[in-house]
This record gives structure tokens, C-alpha cells and sequence, in this order.
């Protein structure tokens, strides 16, 4: 458990402003705690995929009404957009993804997912009880905002791209800072973890079709043997990284598809193969994506096979990378919450995040909120189906998001010293 230093950092560079900051013990009063854990397990008893979290979004939209903060909607699909302060710059966003994922949950318990195959394994649910958190906090302190805080419910992040989406609806539009968070098992009780930089790396999938010619397996001069191809294609695949990759620009190639025959004697007319690769820098993403084709088809042509090789351009996320203005603006603020021990910087994750769309647009801060409270019994990672979110580190979530915002707007007062009145059209 964190010991706060202090909820109350004195951040406020004109002393005319006295905008409330102790956020932390307003999140943790019982009734605030109460309503996110109550949003949470009501999301979390019905799951929904990416762009089909309607029911999840009429939730939102129904608290933000109750809240009285304007919103847009649909935005990508399901996606909502709403707004708190005085409607004009600065503008900051806080983030937070919606979706579930497609498998069945094996914990039992109250509020165990209604819908079979469907399940919130990735934190998504507590994300946006978070948020909701964060809106109420700046709501009821909306006349102490120094400009205007953008609340981002996103959909699909599971591989839909959603981020995407939403950015090519407007969604950031003057937006000039995003912060993100994913809370996360893998680190105590209210310890944060982040870095500048990349924090993790950009992700496609493949997939790949190696076409022979079938036939009895005990004739196979008679035959082009798919099967065999494949095989050889996939043991040339782990070369790239092995030998054509710089052993300090971390990369990945995995196969973790391979679909072919479904008899002990016949070789198939085709075999299916599919997989990811990761990196971190651009250049090294597009060069592994280019010999990944090159490997694939030449390969399977030496075998007298053809291949086809389809990217999912959906699936392609670029790297995450934290702005390192705001990743100093993170540190200082989290440590004054939290307390510095408990700020942690972290190695990067070959893992890929859709808030990656968002940073790559505008400075983005994106961070871990760690939950792992060791006496409560063992604690799954995120995507298995036994994965269960500490509910007590809402308060934590819910002020940080608050806090992030509230004191980015006040240490960054809008550029536009007069600006024309149509140069950004006012939210509020």
C-alpha cells in the first residue's frame, strides 16, 4: 500500500488560482468508491466486443447526463466524447477503452460475465469506471479549470484500432495532450510505472497461405508438399530477427498459426499460416514487414510452392512512445500523490496499445497503475480468464486521471494569446 507524501501539490504558478486538489481523498470518500465499483461490475456483467459496446456507452452517456457534462456521441461507432471546463484552450484528454474480449471467464463470482464467450480480461471495465471517477471529480471543480479537460471512451482497442477511428472523427480536435492508463498486475499496490519514450512497440498481424499440390502420403514425388514449405518458411522467419536485426533494436517474429491437413496420409493442397511481428522504431518495422514477404513467398517458391501473404492492416498499431515533457509532468505529480517510491520507471513491452494512434498525433503520456495486492490471494495477468481487478485501486485512477489534467492545464495556459474565434469551436 502507497504512503502518500501529499494529495495536495502546490503546483499552481499564479496564486490568484486556487483550483482544489486533494483529489485522492475525494475519490476515496465511500460514495465515489461505491459508484465506480458499481459502474465497473455492471460493465463487467455484460461484455462487449469492439464497436459493439452500445450498451457500455449508454451507460456513460447516462452518468455524464446525471453529471451534467456535455458529450458527443456516436463517435467511431460507440465511442463518446464529452467535456468539462470552460470550453476553450488549453484542451487535454484523458483516455479510456471500452471493449472486451472474446473468451469465457472462469471466475466465480457475483458479477461474473452474463454473456458466454465474452469477458473483460484486460482491466477495460475498471477503465472507464476510472474515468467516470476523474469526471466527477473535475465536474464538481469545473469553475476552478484553467481551460478544458476532453473525456476519451474509446472503443475496440483489442485489435480494432479504435483509437484510430476516433482520431479521424475529430475526437482530439485541439487536443494538445493526451495521458492514458491500464492497470496492471504485474506491479504493487499503487506503485505507477512508465518512461519516456517507447513504451511499447508497433504490431501487425499476418497471414499467409502456402499452396502445393496434395496427395497420398506415401506418393509424395507425386505431390508439391505445402507442409513442408511452411516448415521451412517459418524456420527462415526466425532468421530475421536472429541475424538481420541489430541485437540492441528489439524486435519479435512469432508464427503462432498453423493450419494444414487433417489426415495422417494426405498431404494437403495448403497450409495456413499466421502471425505477429514487433518493433520499436518505424524503420525497423517496415524492413521486418518487407522481409517477412520476401522470406515467405521466395521461400515457399523454392519448395515449388506459392505463397500469398495478407497483412491485417486493422491489427497495425504503431509504437507507443511518451512525450518526455509530460513523462517529467507524470513523475512529478504521481510522486506527489504517491509518494516518489512508489514511481517506477519500466523497460519497454514488446506488447501493443492502440493509445499508441493518439501520441503519435499529439504528446500522449501513457502509464501502468499497479493493483497486485499480494494478501489477497494470486493474481492473473491480463487476457486469461481468471484475470480479477483490484477494485480498491479505483480512487487511486480516478484522482491521478483528475489530478494529471487539472495541473496540465494550469502550468500550460493557451499559446493563442488572441486567438480568432472560429480558430477552435467552443465544446461547452
Amino acid at each position: 500500500m502507497p504512503t502518500p507524501t501529499s494529495s495536495n501539490p502546490s503546483i499552481n504558478k499564479e496564486a490568484s488560482v486556487q483550483t482544489p486538489l486533494n483529489f485522492l481523498d475525494h475519490a476515496k470518500k465511500r460514495e465515489i468508491m461505491d459508484w465506480m465499483v458499481g459502474i465497473r461490475r455492471k460493465i463487467h456483467e455484460n461484455p462487449e466486443l469492439g464497436y459493439e459496446e452500445f450498451e457500455t456507452s449508454k451507460l456513460i452517456r447516462a452518468e455524464l447526463d446525471q453529471m451534467g457534462i456535455p458529450y458527443k456521441y456516436p463517435v467511431a461507432v460507440t465511442g463518446v466524447v464529452g467535456y468539462i471546463g470552460t470550453g476553450k484552450p488549453p484542451f487535454v484528454a484523458l483516455r479510456a477503452d471500452m471493449d472486451a474480449l472474446a473468451m469465457e471467464e472462469l471466475v466465480e463470482w457475483e458479477h461474473k460475465s452474463k454473456v458466454p464467450g465474452k469477458m473483460h480480461a484486460c482491466g477495460h471495465d475498471a477503465h472507464v469506471a476510472m474515468l467516470l471517477g476523474a469526471a466527477k471529480i473535475l465536474q464538481e471543480h469545473r469553475n476552478d479549470l484553467q481551460g478544458t479537460v476532453v473525456l476519451i471512451f474509446q472503443p475496440a482497442e483489442e485489435g480494432g484500432g479504435g483509437a484510430k477511428k476516433m482520431l479521424d472523427a475529430g475526437a482530439l480536435q485541439n487536443v494538445e495532450a493526451i495521458f492514458g492508463l491500464h492497470v496492471s498486475a504485474r506491479y504493487p499496490f499503487g506503485v505507477v510505472a512508465s518512461r519516456p519514450g517507447p513504451i511499447s512497440a508497433a504490431s501487425c498481424f499476418f497471414e499467409a497461405v502456402i499452396s502445393g499440390k496434395g496427395g497420398h502420403a506415401a506418393l509424395p514425388q507425386h505431390t508439391v508438399d505445402p507442409i513442408l514449405a511452411a516448415s521451412n518458411v517459418i524456420v527462415s522467419l526466425q532468421h530475421l530477427v536472429s541475424r538481420e536485426a541489430d541485437p540492441l533494436d528489439s524486435q519479435v517474429v512469432t508464427i503462432g498459426k498453423f493450419q494444414g491437413g487433417g489426415a495422417f496420409n494426405v498431404i494437403p493442397d495448403s497450409v495456413t499460416i499466421g502471425g505477429t511481428f514487433r518493433a520499436f522504431s518505424k524503420e525497423s518495422f517496415v524492413q521486418l514487414r518487407q522481409r517477412i514477404e520476401e522470406v515467405i513467398t521466395k521461400q515457399a517458391s523454392v519448395q515449388r510452392c506459392n505463397a500469398t501473404v495478407i497483412f491485417d492492416e486493422m491489427s497495425t498499431y504503431p509504437a507507443n512512445s511518451n512525450n518526455k515533457e509530460l513523462h517529467e509532468h507524470f513523475i512529478k505529480i504521481a510522486g506527489d500523490m504517491l509518494g516518489s517510491q512508489n514511481v517506477k520507471e519500466m523497460p519497454p513491452l514488446m506488447g501493443a496499445e492502440d493509445f499508441a494512434f493518439f501520441a503519435e498525433k499529439i504528446p500522449g503520456l501513457f502509464f501502468f497503475l499497479g493493483f497486485n495486492n499480494e494478501t489477497e490471494g494470486p493474481i492473473h495477468a491480463g487476457h486469461s480468464p481468471h484475470y480479477r481487478v483490484n477494485e480498491d485501486i479505483f480512487p487511486y485512477g480516478a484522482a491521478l486521471h483528475a489530478l494529471l489534467a487539472t495541473t496540465y492545464l494550469l502550468e500550460n495556459p493557451t499559446k493563442h494569446t488572441s486567438p480568432p474565434e472560429e480558430s477552435y469551436h467552443d465544446e461547452l
